[in-house]
């Protein structure tokens, strides 16, 4: 041990084809960052060419470190290390690496989330407390905010990352690896042209989008105009899940993280976005927003100081590591909320949220107002496509005899829409300070409902604890103590991946409110839903969730 006070991690980064090694004390200081990445002459990344590049570079970069941080070998106090998620054979590369330096110093070792060190190196680089954090890069793509004792995952992709769908077209067009910065370049002198903008309750898809990227090369349309097009759309469907996360955690911090944020349009429209909701925005020194070593030394830090070292048999890699898996008992969770302005009921996602009257009714007026952050054909087109479904799916609900606001005038010129105001408490501000019986009759009245209008092969697109209100009033059919609101993503489907979707997007909203209870609660909405055919949606779900990406 180096005698005093301060504690010196060690971290070993290597997950995909970046090898990092950062050198942090106990108070964030950062003594030494060292890094080699890898460039592959042709094709992706491959896992054993990145094994064998780590295996080539770790042994170099570490002295390299030490020798940059002025310290000795004894000063190291321990080892920590990317314990997954990532490319398996680079995984284990770095782990034999960090066993092998913490057995020959004799010092202990500690795994790390590669995910959730990008997460706190820009905490503590910028000062955040507790933000909503978007993490994108070649194998990543998620949304990422603290409840309950965890990082959750809101929103992910549920095929490829955005870096992966960058890097793909470029390979596939001939503008070489990495794609990003080549599209980013030609971007600058493209007009849009339409692609199909796939946005799936909390979260999002990019292979129909890639594979419609390429139709139009293949059809001879201007390189770069599906340069601008693909990413102006990309890019807007992972800031509106975001603002999504924001609007329902109602946080008031945006942190940008990841190699996809050297783009300087991602930036500029998160920056945007959180302006608009009144939050502050943040992204960390490009250095630390890749993969490098800094963070999963800092990373260290935090669990060793929480939990002490691991044991040498517990070191095995963890190539599917979920970002929700680790507690997290040093995160701040103290609730900073947003600051609006007095006339604002509520500030959605999508929607600015007023009182008002209309004949002489209570009356709730959403205004879908423009996004900034979007460029105006998508922006027109998004908004005036969901003002329109919105309003009549709202009417073919209620015939379904699920309770919705009623719809009194619809403004298609201003994508407005004026309904009934019900009075109530919103699901997710109730869901975990009601007794057990009192919240099994909200998950039953839940179930019921949400069958119904499935049963009516009609879709919500964003089912959360934000759009349920529970009126309770002891009626007689528990079911019409609820009421479901905010079907602008909705659409018509038959489908039972539709409809599993739909109910994955309540499932993790209720694990974002509180995870203890999410479970219990959402066995009996399926219990409720379907009987008969409960375990089929539950494994449809499951599946679903399998497709999550925490690998590269």
């Amino acid at each position: 041990m180096n005698g005093v006070l301060k504690l010196i991690s060690l971290g070993i980064e290597g997950t995909a084809e970046k090898t990092g090694i950062g050198i942090v004390d106990s108070e964030g200081n950062v003594l030494a960052m060292a890094g080699k990445q890898l460039y592959p002459e042709e094709g992706g990344i491959h896992p054993r060419e990145a094994a064998e590049h780590h295996a080539k570079w770790i042994p170099q970069l570490i002295p390299q470190a030490m020798e940059e941080a002025g310290l000795s070998y004894k000063d190291i106090d321990f080892i920590s290390f990317s314990q997954g998620p990532g490319l398996g054979p680079a995984l284990r590369t770095v782990a034999t690496s960090a066993r092998t330096l913490a057995l020959s110093l004799n010092v202990p070792i500690v795994g790390v989330n590669h995910c959730i060190g990008h997460v706190e190196i820009g905490k503590l680089d910028t000062g955040a407390r507790n933000p909503v954090t978007l993490y994108v890069s070649g194998g990543n793509s998620q949304v990422i905010a603290y409840e309950s004792g965890r990082y959750r995952i809101f929103g992910e992709t549920l095929d490829i990352a955005i870096g992966n769908c960058l890097d793909h077209f470029g390979r596939e067009t001939g503008l070489g690896h990495p794609g990003g910065p080549v599209v980013e370049k030609l971007a600058k002198e493209g007009s849009y042209i339409d692609l199909p903008y796939v946005v799936k309750g909390m979260d999002f898809s990019f292979s129909g989008l890639l594979s419609a990227a390429l139709r139009a090369h293949k059809n001879g349309e201007r390189i770069e105009d599906i340069c601008y097009s693909l990413q102006e759309t990309a890019f807007a469907m992972l800031v509106e899940v975001t603002e999504r996360a924001l609007a329902h955690t109602e946080k008031d911090e945006v942190l940008l993280c990841g190699g996809v944020s050297a783009n300087s349009r991602l930036r500029e429209m998160m920056k945007i976005m959180a302006e608009e909701h009144y939050a502050k925005f943040y992204m960390p020194e490009m250095k630390y927003s890749g993969d490098n070593g800094v963070m999963i030394a800092w990373l260290g830090q935090l669990m060793y100081k929480a939990y002490g070292p691991l044991e040498i048999a517990n070191t095995n890699i963890i190539q599917r590591f979920r970002t929700d898996e680790v507690d997290a008992p040093w995160v701040d969770n103290t609730k900073y909320k947003l600051n609006l302005p007095e006339e604002l009921r509520a500030k959605g996602a999508e929607s600015d949220i007023y009182e008002a009257t209309w004949l002489g009714r209570e009356a709730i007026v959403k205004n879908r107002v423009s996004k900034s952050y979007r460029i105006e054909e998508i922006d027109n087109k998004i908004r005036k496509l969901r003002t329109k479904s919105e309003a009549k799916i709202l009417s073919d609900v209620k015939k379904t005899g699920v309770r919705v606001p009623v719809l009194y005038d619809v403004d298609f010129e201003e994508k407005s829409i004026v309904m009934e105001k019900i009075n109530g408490s919103l699901v997710k501000d109730i869901m975990h300070d009601i007794g057990e019986d009192k919240r099994r009759e909200l998950a039953i009245a839940i179930g019921e409902n949400i069958k119904a209008f499935h049963d009516g092969d009609i879709i919500h697109g964003d089912l959360t604890g934000s759009n349920m209100i529970w009126i309770d009033d002891d009626l007689d059919n528990i079911a019409e103590n609820l009421a479901i609101f905010d079907f602008g993503l909705g659409k018509y489907s038959d489908l039972l991946e539709d409809k599993a979707a739909d109910l994955l997007v309540l499932k993790k909203s209720f694990q974002s409110i509180d995870y203890d209870i999410a479970i219990q609660t959402f066995d009996w909405i399926l219990e409720a839903y379907d009987s008969n055919n409960q375990s089929k949606m539950a494994n449809k779900i499951a599946e679903i969730e399998g497709r999550g990406r925490y690998t590269h």
